[in-house]
């Protein structure tokens, strides 16, 4: 937008957005506002739309896009426009009232508390606000919600405070803390009832608390959290009654984060912190009878709400409960685990939905239980568990009148959902009692035995006998292979369940059949009877697919026993298409079937990968002879049969001790295999979809062969080259990476001419703006096949006219912040600059050092000036390590990294955009030091991650 529209026009431009019948009209109106918001414009036009006040839907957009320019544009303004832009804020929201609707006031009070943040000249912005709008009961809805966003938004990621300002911010907030907790009570006690001011009351406590402005000291007398308290402790509306639980929560989550970091030497607390937390778990225990009540009304959010506290007050005191009960001289608990009986109330609830709010609980205390690793603490928290596993293996069991299985009928993806969590719950907790003591507990279960205290059980319902399998499902790998008691019963059982069993439990009997696979390596006797009751269950409906799970499960884990099974699996795979399963199960017998394949002897895998491979290929041709038009997922979708192929070659891994001798399964690539695939990649040569997939399955046929498959090499990268030059497509990219790993040393001319034919169509669609943004697949695949280049055969590369083009284009894509091309961008750097030190015996050392350092001195300035850049102002921190791995390789050249180091420290801006220092000299200079000393990515991670908190 290169000058300003006309006021009335934007006034269109958002009545249209809101209200045009036209379909296509509100688009075109929400994208030209949307250039208009990114436009330097948009402050005046914003200022004087809330000025005006026409109407609610301008005002909404005025207000979001000033909030937007200073969130993400404020380096727009000139430091002597923020004074005015402060006061003009101010104005509009001394303007709200009542009856103001409550996303304008949020927005107006997230833009000036923004302006605050960033506004270093603002020296005092909360006594300002209170002092302008604390006396005018109008006020303080507005000032309230300020005050509650103002330490909230600290800690946002779309600010670039600099962690210098931020800590300044901080405490200043900090010492505005009395101010703020007196202007609460005077709120508190003139709210009255009004629903709206109490809550943002809570809220603005929560706020303070999280970014522990106001000291947890002050917490147990502060009217806000009596008043919180007081809330819970009563049948409150839910909107309160939600805040209040916040409120709690974040006060325990901060109690916990002071018990961690406030202990001495000896691992103690202070007495001052210990009476903090007796006051604080006194107060939630007090909660157990509000609880209940809530549980007797039914009212689920409360006991939601009640459920997080007592949670997040077990979380809280973790640790506190563990050591104190293993430092116990006299062998007493700690006073804490009582918190977890509590706990277990909850996860009692007749609703799952409470139950797994209690999961990370679970998660956390199996983790510092198996550190701790010590039979005497697990015997302390060994019942709770017990009573644990019973309850989720309770809410396990479907409904009695359920017909079909978990994911059928309505809110079953949930349910399935929450069980998956279940089952890696119970994973994580299950040494506590012991694999083999789980599973007995639940067999006792399904034959109607004495319950774990002895008591009697009634005959188990098809529901319950489910759900005991589900638990047993979940814990059956842990068992040890020699187990002969249990186990022989339960396989026994489930071989022998009569015809009529409700098919869900014969689901779940299928699945935990797969998870006793390594039980079943040591008891091959039972494998043909198993075998011939999973063969059954993949002509079940509904069953099919858990069949083939279990089959690659047993094939997975049992290949030398199953090779004699092999003419059976064989049949199963040529009846694929009879079975009533999906294609990814189809993919899994495919996968188990070839995994025993590979177990065969040379002569034996010929013919077999032959008829495997064939009924394959022959769908593909008729694809190929009758085009039809693609239906996704049906038998016209070659996709489905080059999966297939892809699965077979993935999976087939004979051993071939003479590498002389013909490769097993050469012959069936290159007479049968190619031919198809070479057809199908001109026949679809447009989608992009089928494209991908043959390119997927010739990698995996071509890792499988290897070098035997040599004769391939041109006749593929002939058509993937000519293909490539015509539709882009970056999957062929990639193919040429797998090209160059598997065949660089012989056959370096052709791969490299294939490389050279890649760059020019490559750089037509990366070299425009957004370009490399636009197509981070193609940058990804572009710069793994540069790197393998670099590890297979750097010379030539490193000879190649291209290389200077292709290492600008990788600076270009330091700052690209996409996972995997970021990583491939990296890689390549790394392979570059380690090919010209690594392998130091061989011969053409000196030249590979000699390429790679004349690159260096040309392009290293700019390289290490882009990394730094990239690290601070582009990049998530996740992705720092792999630069880290870069700058490790760049400091081997220590007198010319720490100049290039040096310059690129000096392009770094001195103050951000509200005029704040962003480094001192101290933190630059100690930054340099620490990168060109360390001998560690870790070390150089942990740095470039703290020098862009300086920025960000």
């Amino acid at each position: 937008m290169d000058s300003p529209p006309n006021l009335e026009t934007v006034y269109q431009a958002v009545f249209s957005l809101y209200n045009n019948t036209n379909p296509t009209e509100p688009g075109k109106a929400s994208l030209w506002l949307g250039e208009l918001q990114r436009s330097i414009f948009a402050w005046q036009i914003a200022d004087e739309m809330l000025h005006q006040r026409r109407n609610i839907e301008s005002c909404y957009f005025a207000a979001q896009t000033m909030r937007t320019k200073i969130q993400l544009s404020f380096h727009e303004l000139p430091q002597e426009a923020h004074t005015s832009l402060r006061d003009s804020l101010m104005e509009h929201i001394s303007q709200i009232n009542e009856h103001t609707n409550s996303a304008i006031v949020t927005q107006l009070c997230l833009a000036l508390a923004d302006l605050a943040l960033q506004m270093s000249s603002w020296q005092k912005p909360v006594v300002d606000l209170i002092n302008r709008f604390g006396g005018n009961a109008a006020n303080l809805w507005p000032l309230l919600e300020i005050m509650t966003v103002l330490p909230e938004e600290v800690n946002s990621r779309s600010l670039r405070l600099g962690d210098n300002h931020r800590e300044h911010i901080v405490h200043e907030l900090n010492a505005n803390a009395d101010t703020v907790t007196e202007f609460l009570k005077m709120c508190l006690k003139n709210s009255g009832d009004n629903l709206q001011i109490q809550v943002t009351i809570l809220r603005c406590f929560t706020s303070w608390i999280t970014i522990h402005a106001i000291p947890l000291k002050s917490v147990p007398s502060s009217d806000v959290f009596m008043y919180a308290l007081e809330v819970l402790s009563n049948q409150s509306v839910s909107q309160l009654h939600e805040t209040a639980t916040d409120c709690i929560c974040v006060i325990l989550q901060a109690l916990g984060e002071d018990s961690n970091t406030n202990r001495d030497s000896d691992n103690e607390i202070s007495v001052q912190l210990q009476q903090l937390q007796l006051c604080l778990f006194t107060s939630v225990m007090n909660l157990e009878q509000p609880y209940h009540l809530s549980v007797a009304y039914e009212d689920m959010e409360k006991s939601i709400n009640y459920c997080r506290i007592f949670t997040e007050l077990a979380e809280t005191f973790l640790d506190i409960m563990v050591t104190g009960t293993e430092g116990s001289e006299d062998g007493k608990q700690h006073y804490a685990i009582q918190i977890l009986d509590l706990v277990l109330k909850c996860v009692g609830h007749h609703d799952y939905e409470v139950a797994q709010i209690t999961f990370n609980l679970w998660y956390r205390l199996s983790e510092v239980l198996y550190q701790k690793n010590s039979d005497d603490l697990n015997a302390v928290f060994r019942p709770r568990i017990e009573r644990l596993i019973s309850a989720l293996c309770r809410h396990c069991q479907m409904e009695p009148d359920h017909l079909g299985l978990v994911e059928e009928g309505g809110g079953g993806e949930e349910f399935a959902d929450f069980r998956n969590r279940v089952s890696d719950l119970i994973k994580d907790v299950v040494f506590v009692v012991g694999s083999s003591h789980c599973f007995r507990q639940m067999f006792s279960s399904l034959t109607g035995g004495p319950g774990p205290q002895g008591q009697p059980i009634h005959t188990p319902t098809w529901d319950s006998t489910e759900a005991a399998l589900f638990i047993m499902q979940a814990v059956a790998k842990n068992i040890l292979p020699e187990e002969n008691d249990v186990v022989p019963r339960v396989v026994q059982d489930i071989l022998n369940l009569p015809e009529n069993t409700h098919i869900a439990v014969r689901y779940t009997s299928i699945l935990l059949l797969g998870e006793l696979c390594e039980w079943l390596d040591r008891h091959p006797q039972l494998l043909e009877r198993v075998l011939n009751f999973l063969l059954y269950c993949l002509n079940q409906r509904g069953l099919g697919s858990a069949a083939s799970g279990a089959l690659l499960s047993i094939c997975t884990a049992c290949p030398l026993h199953m090779t004699t099974h092999f003419s059976g699996l064989l049949q199963i795979a040529r009846s694929l298409d009879n079975f009533a399963i999906s294609n990814d199960a189809a993919i899994g017998l495919l996968k188990g079937v070839s995994i025993i394949l590979a177990k065969l002897s040379h002569e034996e895998i010929i013919p077999a990968i032959t008829e495997l491979c064939r009924f394959q290929a022959s769908s593909l041709w008729t694809l190929l002879s009758n085009r039809r038009q693609i239906e996704r997922g049906t038998k016209t979708d070659p996709v489905i049969w080059l999966d297939r192929l892809a699965a077979i070659f993935k999976h087939t891994n004979p051993q071939i001790d003479d590498p002389n001798k013909p490769h097993p399964c050469e012959s069936v690539l290159t007479e049968m295999c190619w031919p198809v695939l070479s057809n199908v990649c001109e026949t679809y040569q447009q989608d992009v979809r089928v494209m991908e997939r043959c390119c997927r399955c010739i990698r995996f046929a071509v890792r499988c062969v290897g070098k035997h498959s040599t004769q391939l090499l041109e006749p593929i990268v002939t058509q993937i080259v000519r293909l490539y030059t015509v539709h882009k497509h970056s999957c062929f990219l990639y193919l040429g990476s797998i090209l160059v790993d598997e065949y660089a040393t012989d056959s370096e001319c052709v791969l490299l001419n294939m490389l050279q034919a890649f760059i020019g169509p490559t750089f037509e669609i990366l070299e425009p703006e957004d370009g490399l943004k636009n197509h981070p697949d193609t940058v990804d695949d572009l710069f793994r096949l540069c790197a393998r280049f670099l590890q297979r055969a750097p010379i030539p590369l490193l000879c190649s006219l291209a290389i200077g083009s292709i290492v600008d284009c990788a600076i270009m894509a330091c700052s690209l912040d996409h996972r995997d091309a970021n990583s491939s961008v990296m890689k390549f750097f790394y392979d570059l600059l380690h090919s010209g030190r690594s392998y130091k015996d061989r011969s053409d050392y000196t030249i590979r050092r000699q390429l790679v350092q004349n690159i260096l001195k040309e392009k290293g300035q700019t390289l290490v000036i882009k990394l730094l850049h990239a690290s601070v102002f582009e990049l998530s921190s996740y992705m720092l390590s792999d630069v880290a791995d870069v700058i490790i390789e760049l400091t081997r050249n220590a007198d010319l990294m720490s100049k290039w180091l040096e310059e690129a420290i000096k392009t770094m801006p001195s103050q951000n955009a509200g005029g704040a220092l962003t480094a001192t000299p101290e933190q630059l200079l100690e930054f340099h030091c620490i990168i060109t000393r360390s001998e560690t990515p870790k070390a150089v991670t942990n740095a470039l991650r703290n020098f862009a908190r300086l920025y960000r």
